[in-house]
């Protein structure tokens, strides 16, 4: 790999890790506040309506497209977008919790959205400035940046917000969001690839709406919606089930962030690994019955008692959720951006990736729902039987697009 290459991989490494950082503590440490308040695992749940502006964000990427033709406009909108996220969390430090969550929760969901919008430019970005066969090595780093900054976010300040606290702490999240531009203001080699034709075609909003009707593009769409469904309810259940079973604070921040998603970060690379040698298609089958693997290990440890507090257990049933996650991450990304068409790479990108989000955020509501109900027994009953139909639907999924794996590992 040429040392250009690497720095632009890196460069973009950096601009994922800025955007999770804040969005991963701010999600981590909510839910197990609201959980030690005995609010219901659906409460909780619905906590996650706060990242709206990640499942909006379609709506305004073909305004984004429009307006960038070149590296530079790219780099401008991630650079002020950035900056807006960046301070926008300094005002936030200077408020109190307790006192004004309201105003509190209101701007950390302008934060949201200027996130979203640094994200669709960074994802089209990327799309033009690879060759597909280093398409898995760009989701990869998308993956690993997330899961960086979800191990910061929701495992090393989480630890130090237990002896820190919110105004000490935020400012310096502040900081590092500002410092991860650094690569990317530094990096003068991303060029853009060339295409087949004269003219760039003109981003405008109905192209939301005819990304969806090319032909063939449903059996994709399906593919999106249900990818992460045996694996959803147990993400996103992890912290309330360990508060249940008995774990402090800083031993969740620990067990599911520092380890968990060191775990996620170790999938991405294998998962782009993977894509490059064994190609799509092994990849999105092999993945689907790791997530079958993984809710099948959930339900066997909790029936005989192995997943309570201190068991070793606790340990190989979270690290492998994260795994098989990071894995099934890099997979959708890189499936996605081989579907995004000339001059609407942010919109078709960020439409695409928008459904994952929606799908993921009402199935964790609705299999929250059934924790609430039937216990985690149920949850993870529900999720090996989405696991195993998700399975068998990857088995012969294949995207509308041919793509000549040969020319592109």
């Amino acid at each position: 790999m040429g040392r250009q290459k690497s720095y632009n991989l890196f460069t973009f490494f950096s601009l994922y890790i800025a955007q999770s950082v804040p969005m991963s503590f701010f999600a981590a440490v909510l839910p197990i506040l609201m959980r030690q308040g005995a609010y219901s695992l659906t409460a909780i749940a619905l906590i996650k309506l706060i990242k709206i502006p990640w499942i909006i964000k379609f709506l305004w990427s073909p305004l984004v497209d429009r307006h960038t033709k070149e590296v530079l406009d790219y780099k401008r909108w991630i650079v002020v977008s950035e900056i807006l996220y960046a301070l926008i969390i300094l005002v936030v430090a200077l408020l109190k919790l307790d006192t004004t969550p309201i105003l509190v929760i209101g701007l950390i969901f302008i934060a949201f959205l200027m996130s979203a919008t640094q994200d669709i430019a960074t994802d089209a970005l990327a799309a033009r400035s690879f060759l597909p066969s280093d398409r898995g090595l760009i989701n990869s780093m998308q993956s690993m940046g997330s899961f960086a900054g979800s191990m910061v976010g929701s495992g090393v300040l989480l630890v130090l917000f237990h002896k820190l606290g919110w105004h000490h702490m935020l400012p310096w999240v502040s900081l590092f969001v500002l410092v991860a531009l650094i690569p990317l203001l530094q990096n003068k080699g991303i060029e853009l690839q060339p295409t087949a034709e004269k003219e760039r075609p003109i981003a405008r909003p109905k192209d939301m709406l005819t990304f969806f009707t090319q032909k063939g593009i449903y059996k994709h769409v399906i593919f999106l919606l249900l990818f992460y469904t045996g694996i959803i309810g147990l993400l996103s259940n992890l912290r309330p089930m360990m508060v249940d079973f008995g774990y402090e604070m800083k031993e969740i921040g620990f067990i599911v962030g520092i380890c968990g998603t060191a775990m996620g970060i170790l999938g991405s690379f294998l998962s782009g690994l993977g894509v490059k040698y064994l190609g799509r298609k092994w990849m999105r089958r092999l993945v689907s019955l790791l997530i079958v693997g993984t809710s099948t290990l959930f339900l066997i440890t909790y029936n005989g008692g192995l997943l309570g507090q201190h068991t070793p257990f606790i340990f190989v049933a979270i690290g492998s959720v994260w795994l098989t996650y990071g894995m099934a991450s890099t997979l959708v990304y890189t499936t996605s951006m081989d579907l995004v068409r000339s001059g609407r790479e942010g919109t078709d990108f960020t439409l695409q990736i928008v459904v994952t989000h929606l799908s993921s955020m009402l199935f964790s509501i609705s299999f929250a729902r059934v924790a609430d109900v039937t216990g985690y027994q149920g949850l993870f009953t529900l999720s090996l039987v989405m696991g195993l139909l998700t399975t068998l639907y990857i088995w012969f999924y294949n995207p509308k697009k041919v793509i000549d794996e040969s020319a592109i590992r």
